[in-house]
C-alpha cells in the first residue's frame, strides 16, 4: 500500500461548541468550525480547492454536500459527502489527505457536521439492525452490553469488578470533559454515582453511554512542502488505516465479541505507515471511540495500548489518565465531549492537533511535550474502523 506519511499536513482546524444547539442550524455549526479553521490557517474560502463532508443525518441536512456548500458559499468546487457510520468524520479527513497526497489538489477542506437533536431519534439514531429477520430490535447499547458481558466472562471478572473498571473510565472522561469549554457535558461524577446509575442495557448504566449531540469540526489540509508557508507549527499526517468487515462480525462463526478484525487491521496498517512498533510506548496522546465505556476498554487491547486481558490493570494504575503513561480521551471523549456522528472523527483530530502544537485551551489539559498522537473511530454494528496518526515533526 502506498504511504502518505509526511506528504500532507493540517494547517488549520476548528471545532464548534458541542451539545444541544437548539439555537443554531446545521449551516451555523458548519460556519462556526470552518471559520475558526480559516483563521487558524490564515486563509479564506477562496483558497479551498475541494471539500470532503462527513454527515450522517441526511434527512435533516439535505442531499449530498448541499448544506455545507450553501452555508460556506463554496461554489464551483468538488464537494463530496460520505456516510460511514461513526467513522464518517475520519473518512472525510482521510479522503481529503489522500487527494492532496496524490497531487490533485494543493489545499482542501474536510468538515463534519451534524444536528442529531433535530432528527428526533432516540440515542444515536444509528446502529439499528438492517435485517428485519436477523437483527430485529437490536440497539447499540444492547450490542455493547453483550461485549461487556463476554469480556467479563472471558477474563474472569465478576459483574461488580467489571462494572467498576468501566465506571473508572466514565469518571476519567467526565473529569477530562469538565475542563473543556466546548464539551457537551461539564459534570464531574463519582465512582458511586456511576455504579448506581439507572441501567440502560446490562451491565451498562446511564454514565456508560455517550451523549447525543449537535456539533461540527473542520480541518484544512495542504501539501507538507507548503505547510510552513501557512504556519510555523503544522501537524503532519503520519499514517492512517481503514478496515471494514465484509460480514457482520456477530453473525460470523467463531466471533468472540472482544476482538474485531476491523480494529486490528486498521490499527496495524496505520502503525506500519507511521513506523510505530510499540504504540503503548511511542504514542503520547490518543482519542478513541468511547461510545460506551466498554468500547474504550476493548480498544485499549485491540489498538495495542494494553496486553490482552490486562486493560483493567492499566485502568486501576491510572495509565490512561491525564498524568498517566498514555492519556486517552483527554477532552472527555464521545462520553463527555459529545458525539455528533459525522463530526466526531474530526473533533478527535482537532484535540490531537491542538495537543501536538502545545495549544490545549487550558494549561492543565496540555500533555507535556507530545510528539505523536492517534485518533480513532469505530462504526456500525460495529463493523468499520478508522485510525489516523499525527506528528508535529516532519520525518
Amino acid at each position: 500500500m502506498e504511504s502518505i506519511r509526511d506528504k500532507v499536513a493540517i494547517v488549520g482546524m476548528g471545532c464548534s461548541k458541542f451539545g444541544e444547539r437548539w439555537d443554531q442550524g446545521l449551516g451555523d455549526l458548519a460556519i462556526e468550525s470552518a471559520y475558526e479553521a480559516y483563521e487558524d490557517a490564515g486563509i479564506g474560502p477562496e483558497e479551498i480547492q475541494a471539500c470532503w463532508v462527513g454527515q450522517v443525518s441526511a434527512p435533516v441536512a439535505g442531499i449530498g454536500g448541499t448544506a455545507v456548500a450553501e452555508a460556506l458559499k463554496l461554489h464551483d468546487i468538488p464537494i463530496i459527502r460520505n456516510e460511514n457510520w461513526c467513522t464518517t468524520g475520519h473518512i472525510a479527513l482521510i479522503e481529503a489527505c489522500i487527494a492532496v497526497a496524490s497531487g490533485l489538489y494543493d489545499t482542501v477542506m474536510a468538515i463534519g457536521v451534524e444536528k442529531l437533536k433535530d432528527t428526533g431519534y432516540p440515542g444515536l439514531g444509528t446502529g439499528r439492525g438492517m435485517s428485519p429477520v436477523l437483527e430485529a430490535r437490536r440497539t447499540a447499547p444492547g450490542s455493547f452490553g453483550l461485549i461487556a458481558k463476554r469480556y467479563f466472562k472471558t477474563y474472569g471478572l465478576s459483574d461488580s469488578e467489571g462494572k467498576e473498571a468501566l465506571a473508572k473510565i466514565a469518571v476519567k472522561n467526565h473529569d477530562n470533559g469538565s475542563l473543556c469549554p466546548k464539551a457537551h457535558f461539564h459534570n464531574r461524577v463519582t465512582l458511586d454515582k456511576v455504579l448506581n446509575a439507572p441501567i440502560i442495557a446490562w451491565p451498562l448504566g446511564l454514565f456508560d453511554c455517550c451523549g447525543n449531540s449537535d456539533g461540527s469540526a473542520c480541518a484544512i489540509i495542504t501539501r507538507a512542502d507548503r505547510a510552513k508557508d501557512f504556519r510555523p507549527d503544522p501537524i503532519y499526517v503520519k499514517g492512517y488505516g481503514i478496515a471494514m468487515d465484509s460480514v457482520l462480525p456477530h453473525l460470523r462463526s467463531g466471533f468472540d465479541w472482544i476482538y474485531f478484525d476491523s480494529l486490528l487491521h486498521s490499527s496495524t496498517r496505520a502503525y506500519e505507515m507511521a513506523g510505530i512498533k510499540n504504540p503503548r510506548e511511542e504514542l503520547d496522546v490518543a482519542e478513541v471511540h468511547d461510545c460506551f465505556t466498554i468500547t474504550e476498554l476493548i480498544l485499549y487491547e485491540n489498538l495495542g495500548f494494553s496486553p490482552r486481558g490486562k486493560a483493567r490493570e492499566d485502568i486501576d494504575a491510572g495509565f490512561f489518565e491525564r498524568g498517566g503513561g498514555l492519556p486517552v480521551n483527554i477532552d472527555g471523549g464521545l462520553k463527555c465531549f459529545g458525539h455528533p456522528i459525522g463530526a466526531s472523527g474530526l473533533r478527535m483530530s482537532y484535540e490531537i492537533y491542538k495537543q501536538l502544537q502545545g495549544k490545549a485551551d487550558l494549561p492543565e489539559r496540555q500533555v507535556p511535550n507530545p510528539r505523536l498522537g492517534l485518533a480513532h473511530t469505530f462504526g456500525g454494528p460495529p463493523q468499520m474502523s478508522a485510525v489516523a496518526i499525527f506528528g508535529n515533526e516532519k520525518g
